[in-house]
């Protein structure tokens, strides 16, 4: 039987403060929604207010003859004494938020230049499909299981699930009992809802509905064949052989192939519309970046982010309990819970300064890095750049530059881009200079263009053509920016 035993260990953790955290879950939040995580606070803590009150300015210049009243200690024992609580820390949150004043380098508010942040509304890709279950003839409770099932198609416009999964489904969450029958008649209902090839299980049954929706033809009927006799090999891209079985000549043949080729694999987005309405979503810049005369002015989009400051009520309520000679165990509490919101106020008034300076000197970074493309907008010019490139100019850490550099865009003269936009990797062509592999991409994609469609080429022939173009990429690299590309191997890309 093992014996137990008690060991002391010293150890050195770096653990981050609740300020520090905060700072770095706001980094992550894009412009759009900084707005939303300012409401959420406002609304959780009551020591933080927006606005300015016009009142506090006189008790502002008198916060010096303040400070020096409570910096005086009375004769009785402060019973928070060893608490580490320092009131002077806290009396001075009531004036303008220094985050809305911060102005590094050209960080600049234009209140004369101000701009509208964009929104947008429509109607949701299912709410499109909702909508045309009332054109039909189904009564109030097929309506109820059509919705169930349109809640189930995913957004290219596919319905995965089996109808016996969606008839447990609906028994299990709903306690709605439902045949199998009665869900598969609903289901092919849906099928003939606009866009065509909604609500296929998979992508041979999707190209046949939409075939079976146009008018017919004696090439439509071939396609359709084609799709339910020969789809594997069709899928393998083994045209010869299907060629044969159906007895078609190269003529009648390639119209066949043109007839699929047309449709659309992913109906879902072929819906107008559907990237904006679906997602009700738009790009909204977090850079503004003007060009004037060659200097480079960057402003962060504020948009309507109020001032924040910490409620003078609270102020007062802590100014009262440190007048207090002797505190009681609830008066303790209360100044205990009225210390943690403010003290929650200024990390957030704070972290909203240190978000706002990281952002700007970030941006500025890029612009230094990238300043060729900043004055031509040419995509060759962009140099490779990496995050850590970005760390060494301003500072901060490689995670830091990754959570400024996401999600984030800037609005430049030549349009709006996502930062990422701006980092690439780079490699050596054939003289030793460095290239960025957007720069290898772009020239990739022009030999996959203009490659003979019906020889395409394969991998280690695309690498001795880049080599003559001066770019020396091993084949592995070749396949790796292809599929990057959306080009599929040599096979698959061959066309008759």
């Amino acid at each position: 039987m093992g014996s137990l035993s008690l060991t002391l260990q010293q150890s050195l953790q770096q653990k981050l403060s609740p300020s520090q955290i905060l700072v770095v879950r706001l980094l992550e939040v894009p412009s759009c929604d900084l707005q939303q995580r300012i409401n959420e606070e406002l609304q959780e803590n009551p020591a933080l207010e927006e606005g300015t009150d016009p009142e506090l300015v006189s008790e502002a210049q008198s916060e010096d003859k303040i400070l020096d009243d409570y910096g005086q200690e009375d004769d009785y024992k402060n019973p928070l004494q060893n608490e580490d609580f320092n009131y002077d820390d806290y009396i001075q949150d009531d004036e303008t938020p220094d985050y809305k004043l911060y102005q590094p380098g050209s960080y600049q508010e234009d209140e004369d230049n101000t701009r509208d942040i964009p929104f947008s509304v429509g109607t949701s890709f299912g709410e499109y499909l909702k909508s045309q279950i009332y054109l039909t003839k189904m009564d109030k409770p097929q309506r109820h299981i059509a919705k169930f099932v349109v809640g189930n198609i995913d957004e290219d416009g596919y319905l995965r699930r089996t109808p016996e999964e969606l008839v447990d489904d609906l028994a299990f969450r709903e306690g709605l009992t439902v045949s199998e029958d009665e869900m598969r008649h609903i289901i092919d209902e849906i099928k003939t809802f606009d866009p065509p090839g909604v609500g296929a299980k998979d992508l041979q049954e999707c190209l046949w509905l939409q075939l079976n929706q146009k008018p017919p033809s004696p090439n439509i009927q071939r396609a359709m064949r084609l799709l339910e006799d020969h789809y594997k090999d069709f899928s393998l891209r083994h045209l010869d052989r299907i060629q044969q079985k159906m007895h078609l000549s190269d003529e009648e043949f390639k119209a066949v192939i043109s007839e699929i080729t047309r449709l659309n694999p992913k109906p879902g987005s072929a819906w107008a519309g559907t990237v904006y309405d679906r997602h009700q979503t738009t790009v909204i810049p977090d850079f503004f970046v003007e060009n004037r005369d060659g200097e480079f002015i960057v402003t962060l989009n504020t948009g309507d982010i109020p001032d924040l400051r910490v409620n003078h009520e609270y102020n007062e309520m802590l100014k009262n309990f440190k007048d207090t000679p002797d505190k009681s165990k609830k008066e303790r509490e209360a100044l205990r819970f009225v210390k943690s919101k403010i003290d929650a106020a200024r990390w957030f008034i704070d972290a909203i300064r240190q978000r706002n300076e990281t952002l700007i000197r970030t941006m500025q970074a890029i612009i230094e890095a990238q300043k060729d493309f900043f004055l031509e907008g040419d995509v060759g010019y962009l140099k490779p750049l990496v995050l850590q490139d970005i760390a060494d100019r301003t500072g901060y850490d490689v995670s830091t530059i990754s959570r400024v550099s996401n999600s984030k865009y800037v609005q430049t003269e030549y349009g709006i881009f996502p930062l990422k936009f701006f980092f690439s990797e780079s490699l050596q062509n054939t003289e030793g200079e460095e290239i960025t592999t957007r720069e290898i991409k772009k020239a990739l994609n022009e030999v996959l263009d203009n490659e003979d469609k019906r020889n395409p080429l394969t991998d280690q022939q695309i690498v001795a053509v880049m080599k003559l173009k001066g770019y020396n990429i091993a084949r592995r690299t070749i396949a790796k920016y292809r599929e990057l590309l959306g080009y599929p191997v040599a096979r698959l890309r061959k066309q008759v």
